[in-house]
């Protein structure tokens, strides 16, 4: 039997012989290699972090204490010590268990996370909500050192240094985030671990004054004098000058050093951080030596490490990523900003071909916008590519820094729409409407690969804010005989025809080319429509269309309110085209405020905009029986 078999709920972990903790950790790997090969999901950063957290959850008991992951996607160990090893059967499916920490799921997840360097802050409204009710709980935060490249992470530092309540913040240091991490913190960071100088210096100091009773009293004065010998070894002594005790770097695989840490540190009721160093991917080769790759996968061969789904062919990120380069030689001032996710937007061999030209800030997308708006300034064409979902956080700066401005800025903005198993925090469904409504903002979505390259042309040459977005996956390669060249605010025929015309955004012609396919069994032949703008409607495609067509039905990716579909509507008023045939508008965007997570083609069938939903819509309204 395995040890892992005895864990059923919450705290059971502390039934365990502390002998046994390490054949533990090894079947809570041996578990998760399996699961997720099986499944797919987040790997490498999940069995990093193993023994550390059984060590929290040694300190700890749930679900009274509160332990809140920065963005979750460590958080599967922490699942399963919880009582959801089961749920593992249907990990990222819909309506199984979610990749992320979920209140919903369980009462053992104190705080919804899916996005990075939030876990500071949300940790420290529980801590000082529970003084304020004079409450017992213990507190504690995970996050990664690709968080703390997050501005937000500091915001919360530095007001939790001025409240100085008892907050643990586990600093989880395995040289990562999704790519390599960047900047001077992460060199901070660096020169800590291989400070052996001082870590060697210091115990050997300690350990010989408290050899003797002289020795104890000056070691207290030493540890009085705030840690003069760290001062003197450790550069910049960043944390503890901000107000915040630091501890660290300790092995994040010794479970009991890491016990004892931590209980000290929950006795000292006031802020603290703990610098933990881990390996991202131990246990599994592959993963240790690939990280970046096994951060987050589809099912897989656990023996060879090779994916069971081997497509060909190029996603729409590897057709971006290669225009990039081809851009990049014909326009010497075209430069790339990305948000630490060189490798996931594509842009790893522009960087390779222009690495000049090619800046990764780090996991702070407020500072990408308004960074490219200063290059913009200065005669450059900055592409910042972002997933949109993240792009999100950068609101402000979008409006304030590029749109107010007029700046020629261009937002490459991948995984638009449903992005599947990740769920709520990772949907793309709601740029078009936070960009759209933006002044000067210009909004494209490419039906297919090939046009993804002509609207990268388009943007280098216009002057002004534009984005570009498309979703996650491989390139579409449908109507790749239309091709009509892009004139701005213009949609493109795919097909002509008659009382119905269909009106699809971007990836949706994919799901389009479908619906028209279910018309050849029918006696209707409808006309097809790529949208191609979608921050405003083509007000002249529109009156042609309502001259022969009784039924509009627009096709999206993204929420109702705000959408392309709602645009059109208001259009249809606006110009009192609604009156002229008593058309009728089908509307084929999402009506959920959110979405959870699931294949995408399960999602659309749940969501009512796959192509048999939308054709049962369109029959219902013609009044024929399909």
């Amino acid at each position: 039997m395995r040890l892992l078999d005895r864990i059923h709920s919450e705290n059971d972990i502390k039934n365990i012989n502390p002998k046994d903790y390490d054949e533990l950790a090894k079947d809570i790997r041996g578990f998760l290699i399996e699961k997720v090969g099986a499944k797919g999901g987040h790997l490498a950063s999940n069995l990093g972090a193993v023994e550390l957290t059984m060590a929290l959850h040694l300190c700890m008991n749930f679900p009274e204490d509160k332990l809140i992951f920065d963005v979750g996607h460590q958080s599967y160990t922490h699942k399963i010590l919880t009582g959801r090893k089961d749920g593992f059967e249907t990990l990222r499916e819909y309506g199984g268990m979610s990749g992320f920490p979920k209140s919903c799921e369980s009462d053992c997840d104190a705080f919804n996370t899916g996005h990075s360097s939030t876990s500071i802050s949300a940790a420290m409204g529980y801590a000082v909500a529970r003084d304020m009710r004079k409450g017992k709980e213990r507190v504690a935060a995970v996050i990664g050192d690709g968080s703390l490249t997050g501005g937000m992470a500091y915001e919360a530092i530095n007001s939790l240094a001025q409240t100085k309540t008892g907050c643990v913040i586990i600093l989880n240091d395995n040289e990562m985030s999704i790519d390599k991490n960047v900047g001077g913190l992460s060199k901070y960071l660096n020169s800590i671990r291989v400070g052996s100088v001082y870590n060697d210096f210091k115990s050997g100091v300690e350990h010989t004054l408290l050899g003797s009773k002289t020795g104890t009293k000056v070691a207290r004065t030493l540890k009085r004098s705030k840690d003069t010998i760290k001062q003197f070894f450790v550069p910049g002594m960043f944390f503890e000058e901000l107000g915040i005790t630091y501890v660290g770097p300790i092995d994040g695989h010794d479970i009991q050093g890491m016990v004892s840490t931590f209980e000290k540190a929950f006795r000292l009721d006031k802020p603290i951080i703990i610098h933990v160093k881990t390996k991202k991917g131990k246990g599994y080769a592959m993963a240790e030596k690939h990280p970046s790759y096994y951060h987050g996968v589809g099912a897989f061969d656990v023996a060879t490490g090779r994916p069971f789904d081997r497509t060909v062919g190029d996603t729409y990120t590897d057709v971006f990523g290669k225009y990039m380069v081809e851009l990049g030689k014909k326009h010497s001032n075209l430069v790339s900003v990305t948000a630490a996710m060189t490798i996931g937007t594509g842009l790893k061999s522009f960087t390779k071909a222009y690495p000049d030209r090619a800046f990764d800030v780090g996991i702070a997308e407020q500072h990408a916008v308004t960074f490219a708006a200063g290059m913009s300034m200065a005669g450059m064409i900055p592409v910042v590519a972002v997933y949109s979902s993240f792009l999100q956080r950068a609101y402000d700066q979008i409006l304030h820094d590029v749109c107010l401005q007029g700046l020629h800025v261009i937002f490459a903005v991948d995984r638009s729409g449903l992005v599947g198993q990740d769920g709520e925090t990772h949907q793309g469904i709601y740029d078009v409407s936070y960009l759209s409504h933006l002044p000067g903002m210009v909004v494209m979505a490419p039906k297919n690969g090939a046009e993804l390259r002509q609207m990268m042309d388009f943007a280098v040459s216009y002057n002004g804010p534009i984005a570009i977005k498309y979703s996650r996956g491989m390139a579409y390669d449908g109507y790749g005989e239309c091709n009509e060249p892009i004139s701005l605010g213009k949609s493109e025929y795919l097909a002509r025809g008659e009382e119905v015309a269909i009106i699809a955004c971007g990836n949706m012609v994919e799901e389009a080319e479908k619906l028209m396919d279910m018309f050849k069994d029918t006696t209707y032949n409808p006309t097809l429509i790529n949208a191609r703008f979608l921050h405003a409607v083509d007000e002249d495609m529109l009156k042609d269309v309502v001259s022969n067509h009784s039924i509009i039905v627009t096709m999206e990716e993204n929420i109702s309110k705000g959408g392309y579909g709602e645009k059109l509507a208001a259009k249809l008023l606006d110009l009192g085209l609604h009156n002229e045939k008593s058309i009728l508008h089908i509307d084929g965007s999402i009506k959920e405020s959110k979405v959870e997570h699931g294949k995408i083609n399960v999602l659309r069938k749940k969501l009512n905009i796959d192509a048999k939903s939308i054709f049962d819509k369109i029959m219902k309204h013609l009044g024929s029986d399909n």
